[in-house]
């Protein structure tokens, strides 16, 4: 999974980065593109590995983007163009008056970097559009699915409405090639002072996205502690979980994620997979082989594995199953795929 940063200058995004990476980045890097590959925490993947006892234990990964600035930029390219391949966008947006700051205007500043979205998808849907009907005028064959859903996008933008509130057109197999950015799934995050854990009050954004509260500076400081230290900051400022938790744990309900378990030549393994996948297609995840030969899948539930005390004793209970490729993965199944190449 791949997240990207975004935010109006001044939001806090390099702030929120931090918070979330623990990779501060010195003065010599600012304006810089920056990545971290962080491991999504997982307290079953633990129980799993102190069970098996496995050489390896590999977690799921999540990757934060934040875009840099480049001075030498052509004009009319946005820096935004770097977060189209992105699964999803952290909008950070600020809502602190400190630090010399003027007083916030949340919606407003999320507003101004939306409708730039919006536009720029706009321009894009546009001009495709246009080279169909120069094809359509030179007597070449036409894609009538695409054209129609292109124009339902110009539609939708010229309504200022961003794609991704059409979930039949943000989730179009025929649009992917198109990266809209209006179509990226949004977690809006509110970057607040120290002593403030509470959202703006602004319904006409809370009400309609993914919002989430993070006190950037502070937890920006706390990201740079040992772990037991910022524990003890965290139960002090009355914040639940860290910021990288949340954020991942959002982002995952978000798109629709779920986390699967494998047992694998001595490795035990974090997966992650939308919701509603077939086993044929979770196999295929781990290995092309896999799906290409498969058999069954034999599955368990983590919360069965744990009270049975061992696989064995799960089997006797009758709890491990027997799937076909049609099961639907659920979350936190320990699966074994069984097949033959």
């Amino acid at each position: 999974m791949r997240l990207g940063i975004i935010g109006l200058p001044r939001s806090g995004k390099s702030t929120i980065f931090d918070a979330l990476t623990k990779n501060i980045a010195g003065t010599e890097h600012k304006g810089e593109d920056r990545i971290a590959v962080i491991r999504v925490p997982n307290d079953r993947l633990g129980a799993l590995s102190q069970m098996y006892n496995p050489k390896k234990t590999t977690y799921a990964q999540v990757e934060y983007f934040l875009p840099g600035y480049k001075k030498d930029s052509p004009k009319d390219q946005s820096i935004w163009t770097s977060v189209r391949n992105c699964d999803a966008l952290l909008h950070v947006v600020r809502n602190h008056s400190s630090y010399g700051f003027e007083k916030p205007s949340p919606l407003e500043d999320f507003i101004k970097l939306d409708q730039e979205f919006i536009l720029s998808d706009l321009v894009v849907a546009e001009k495709r559009l246009e080279r169909i009907e120069l094809d359509r005028q030179r007597g070449n064959t036409i894609d009538n699915e695409e054209q129609a859903l292109l124009d339902e996008c110009r539609a939708t933008l010229e309504n200022e409405i961003p794609i991704r509130k059409r979930s039949d057109l943000a989730l179009a197999r025929k649009l992917r090639g198109f990266t809209f950015l209006s179509a990226k799934p949004v977690v809006v995050v509110f970057n607040n002072e120290d002593d403030n854990d509470r959202p703006p009050d602004v319904k006409e954004l809370t009400s309609k996205e993914a919002c989430l509260v993070v006190r950037g500076k502070l937890e920006q400081e706390l990201a740079q502690m040992p772990p037991e230290e910022a524990a003890e900051f965290l139960a002090e400022f009355n914040i639940p979980a860290s910021a990288m938790d949340r954020v991942i744990q959002q982002s995952y309900a978000l798109l629709e994620l779920i986390s699967f378990f494998t047992v694998i030549s001595n490795e035990v393994r974090a997966w992650t997979l939308k919701k509603k996948t077939p086993a044929l297609d979770a196999a295929d995840v781990i290995h092309s082989d896999m799906k290409k030969g498969f058999i069954r899948a034999e599955v368990v539930s983590f919360q069965d594995l744990m009270d049975a005390g061992s696989y064995a004793e799960a089997k006797k209970r009758g709890t491990v199953r027997l799937e076909g490729k049609t099961y639907e993965v659920q979350e936190g199944d320990i699966i074994q795929f069984r097949f033959n190449v």
